[in-house]
């Protein structure tokens, strides 16, 4: 069937002159490594290529067996401390968490879908200091995989890169390493032994000279121990040459339980500065997070500018994401012809609306506060301080809550196996479709939410549905839909913000005086 022109995104309305129209500021582009809140839990996001033993790294820095980290393929794993052990699987389309048993012998459920993660709690003293995160191997995250990876490194605060003895940094890793290396995000290497154990001492290898005391050779050291130091300063040395800036990162090589807890030890290390500066960035009260608030005499035009911004943040916000849906979708035409092919697109295109749903979150909570930062000084006659935005904030979010009767703002926006989009409400909805989830949210929206639902892996992945041509028109049909679903999302969005920041600006300009 003939697809028609996609409607225009934007009305007559929205489209005002540059003389008339508040610059909605910068937004970012993409998803990539922000600076965690200081109400972000501390977090070890471990990462690395596939044939490392990761799995048995983690399993032997918490004392599991490796068989209790098992997820799926392409999910994540959120490891917790809890004094009653207990596992979970979060999928898409479903508002409660798929239980199942966290013993070794315990079978996971049958899932229609992958689980966007898999969170693991068991009574372990390392992880009182921090969450323990596993994420996908580094040749399987893609575009999109990377950027979520990138976004829950920021937060976490830490990032373990874990790479066997026989093993090479690739491009894409050291893309992703280069990324943070700028970032306040702490790297740890940890090196573990290839198929043949520790690579042997050769003429012309790198030596320890350079290491750091990261990698000091033990007293009585023996030839093994050696080896593992030589492999280490040698990847060490592959990847300065390419990524310079990661000089200060620490390297252990990591064979057993002994060699491990040198490994923990810094980790624990980290936590407890990385959890006393977050502590103190944070004041317990914020400048005016209390008392009235007098308003300006005059503050002029304040509603009508209202009204302007936040029709030029909605304008520009579906501008970009309609952009970036345009690429998803050469992206999955890529992959179906040059890659996986259609047993491959699910995962390609459940991973491009994981990153498209940070990023239009991003988005949408940067326009937020640069809408009230403007308008509300404006108000004011000066910038509101941070505790005076938090106050608005929950004023606001009070008013959306009255706005929206049976129109809830928690929606996620599933793709169908017919690549239409169902739509599903609530908070626990949302929550379900976080691959690392983030501490309560102190911004008015709440987070944009799009997945595919476990039809569309039943439908590409059944044996003998291998039609390239099937499969590109259901991805352009299914990426037209997400735009026009995310198009009357933002649109809607900024209209209850407009509507509610409104009543609490006006109630304030009337009355002279703000929160009382």
């Amino acid at each position: 069937m003939k697809q028609g022109p996609l409607p225009s995104v934007d009305s007559p309305d929205d489209m005002a002159g540059p003389a008339d129209l508040p610059t909605c500021g910068p937004l970012p582009a993409r998803v990539g490594v922000t600076g965690p809140a200081p109400e972000e839990p501390l977090g070890v996001v471990a990462v690395g290529p596939a044939g490392a033993d990761r799995r048995a790294v983690l399993a032997t820095l918490l004392g599991l067996d490796p068989v209790m980290l098992t997820v799926p393929t392409g999910s994540w794993l959120v490891v917790r401390n809890a004094k009653v052990p207990t596992r979970a699987a979060f999928v898409p389309g479903y508002r409660q968490p798929h239980s199942y048993g966290a013993d070794r012998n315990a079978a996971g459920p049958a899932l229609a879908r992958p689980p966007r993660r898999v969170e693991l709690s068991v009574p372990e003293p390392l992880l009182r200091h921090f969450t323990l995160i596993d994420s996908p191997d580094t040749a399987t995250l893609g575009v999109a995989g990377t950027r979520v990876l990138l976004d829950a490194a920021g937060r976490a605060g830490a990032l373990l890169f874990v790479i066997a003895a026989d093993q090479a940094f690739t491009a894409a890793e050291l893309n992703l390493l280069t990324e943070v290396a700028p970032t306040s995000v702490e790297v740890v290497f940890a090196v573990t032994p290839g198929a043949a154990g520790w690579a042997p001492l050769a003429d012309g290898a790198a030596t320890t000279e350079g290491a750091g005391a990261s990698v000091p050779p033990a007293e009585g050291a023996a030839t093994e121990v050696d080896s593992a130091s030589v492999t280490v300063a040698a990847h060490r040395a592959a990847l300065l040459a390419a990524v310079p800036a990661l000089a200060g990162a620490r390297w252990f090589p990591v064979g057993d339980a002994d060699s491990a807890a040198d490994l923990r030890r810094a980790l624990v290390g980290w936590s407890s500065r990385e959890g006393l500066q977050r502590a103190s960035v944070d004041p317990p009260v914020l400048p005016g997070g209390q008392g009235r608030i007098p308003v300006a005499a005059d503050p002029g035009d304040w509603s009508e500018r209202l009204d302007r911004h936040t029709r030029s943040c909605a304008q520009r916000i579906r501008q970009h994401l309609a952009l970036e849906l345009a690429n998803i979708h050469l992206r999955a035409v890529q992959e179906i012809v040059f890659g996986v092919g259609c047993a491959g697109l699910p995962d390609l295109l459940d991973r491009e609306m994981a990153a498209l749903s940070l990023l239009a979150t991003a988005q949408c909570d940067q326009a937020v506060r640069g809408i009230m930062t403007d308008v509300v000084g404006r108000v004011l006659a000066a910038p509101p301080t941070e505790g005076v935005r938090r106050r608005i904030a929950t004023a606001v979010q009070y008013g959306l809550v009255d706005d929206q009767p049976g129109h809830e703002l928690d929606k996620v926006l599933l793709i169908t196996s017919t690549a239409g989009v169902a739509t599903l409400t609530g908070p626990e909805a949302i929550d379900a479709l976080a691959s690392y989830p983030a501490a309560a949210r102190a911004e008015v929206l709440p987070p944009v939410a799009v997945a595919l639902s476990g039809g569309c892996w039943q439908q590409w992945r059944t044996p003998g549905n291998d039609d390239h041509s099937a499969a590109r028109a259901w991805s352009q049909r299914a990426v037209r839909e997400v735009e026009l679903g995310l198009s009357r999302e933002i649109s809607r969005r900024f209209e209850v913000i407009r509507l509610s920041l409104g009543a609490v600006l006006s109630d304030a300009v009337d009355h002279g005086i703000l929160l009382a």
